[in-house]
């Protein structure tokens, strides 16, 4: 798949507006996301509402990513990404507001983390399948390793930022600034960067939403690759949910109750999420992108079991921070594998799904771990979880669909 002729000379320029936009965006959401967790693990300290937490920020994106995949295979996805925008920077500016109103509680946090997930609903399908309108396939891994670079840069500053913040100012102030960057975003998009609309998107629609939405999945159905794919897609995330979500609580539980050793920990793995960005931009990953992701799968069971038995906070950031190197090792081959084997009329739907797959994995995985967590060590879990994220790699080099997928197009 090309971009479009009239703007591949501009790739350069249109991709740096849109990393910029994009992680503008991020950042600013970045210091609420956190501000709210750390708000709900320090008063609660209770698996159970960092489980509701987890749910309401993920239940809404894998109800609505399906129609959102077909929406952006139907419509202008520039525009789709701006909508979305707008509406979260809208909810975040009522719930400031309320706050500053002095009406506090746990719900509006909850029904917070429900309008994002709409948010990225809409988003997500749009932004995977908006890439190859004006990034040459063979700069696909290069611009996604960036973005992937660039995207941990604002999460390593943002956890230091948020917890600043809340040390010397209302909470609410946090939620203005998101507001702020987001407007910043849509202004970037709508303005400046020029990108011509896919074809689809010009033609008359004359299917149902329904119809689309069944050809989309008829489409991932009969593609080996995408079935094998998305099976291991869906049980990794489910793997990585105690890692993700529940070591806050392990570290309030196991090392100290201190605001900065929430904020180390999530410094140690956006710093190893950055790094991971920059090698896989520069190197580019092994020749066969299913390599990569057996090298990722490997590193990651591995630092995810040693999260369970190290006993000394600053060997456990070390292993936090190898995680973060592995994330843009998985999440960049899988997503140009997907850009390149999945036809452009279909992309905004497969992305859909995978959303749908990563959306929904991570909270059944919250809704098994997250009230167990309150009974049994979170170290064993981790062990666990581990073990089996190591022994899941050899899946993918043991399926000759996916080596062949992995191999470079000729």
């Amino acid at each position: 798949m090309e971009p479009a002729n009239d703007v591949k000379h501009l790739w350069k320029k249109n991709s740096a507006l849109f990393l910029f936009s994009q992680n503008i965006s991020l950042f600013g959401s970045s210091l609420v996301q956190y501000a709210i967790w750390w708000y709900i693990v320090l008063n609660t300290q209770s698996g159970i509402m960092m489980t509701i937490a987890v749910v309401c920020g993920f239940l809404p994106t894998f109800i609505l990513s399906p129609i959102a995949g077909v929406w952006a295979d139907r419509y202008n996805r520039k525009m789709l990404i701006v909508a979305a925008d707008a509406m979260v920077a809208a909810a975040t500016l009522v719930l400031a507001v309320t706050f500053l109103m002095g009406y506090e509680s746990l719900g509006l946090l909850f029904l917070m983390y429900a309008i994002r997930a709409v948010g990225t609903g809409i988003q997500t399908p749009a932004i995977g399948a908006i890439l190859p309108q004006f990034v040459p396939e063979e700069q696909l891994t290069k611009i996604n390793g960036l973005n992937g670079s660039i995207q941990a840069l604002a999460l390593l500053i943002s956890p230091a930022v948020s917890a600043l913040l809340l040390t010397v100012t209302a909470i609410e102030m946090i939620f203005f600034i998101d507001v702020i960057t987001a407007a910043i975003a849509i202004t970037t998009m709508l303005f400046f960067l020029h990108i011509p609309v896919h074809a689809k998107a010009l033609e008359e629609q004359t299917n149902s939403y329904f119809s689309d939405l069944k050809l989309g999945l008829d489409y991932i159905k009969n593609h080996d690759f995408l079935k094998l794919f998305f099976l291991f897609y869906a049980v990794f995330f489910v793997l990585i949910a105690p890692a993700s979500f529940l070591t806050p609580l392990q570290v309030v539980r196991s090392f100290g109750e201190e605001v900065w050793r929430l904020s180390a920990l999530e410094i140690a793995f956006s710093s190893g999420m950055m790094a991971g960005g920059a090698i896989i931009a520069l190197w580019g990953g092994f020749r066969n992108k299913i390599h990569t992701l057996l090298l990722a799968s490997l590193i990651n069971g591995i630092s995810i079991l040693a999260l369970g038995v190290v006993p000394i906070f600053w060997i456990y950031l070390l292993f936090m921070g190898f995680i973060g190197v592995t994330i843009p090792f998985f999440n960049t081959p899988s997503m140009v594998l997907l850009q390149e084997k999945v036809e452009e009329s279909f992309l905004g739907r497969v992305f859909g799904v995978t959303t749908m797959i990563s959306t929904s994995m991570m909270p059944l995985g919250m809704l098994i771990f997250g009230p167990v967590s309150d009974t049994i060590k979170i170290e064993w879990m981790l062990i666990g979880t581990g073990i089996l994220i190591f022994i899941m790699g050899f899946f993918l080099v043991g399926s000759k669909v996916l080596r062949e997928a992995g191999e470079p197009a000729a």
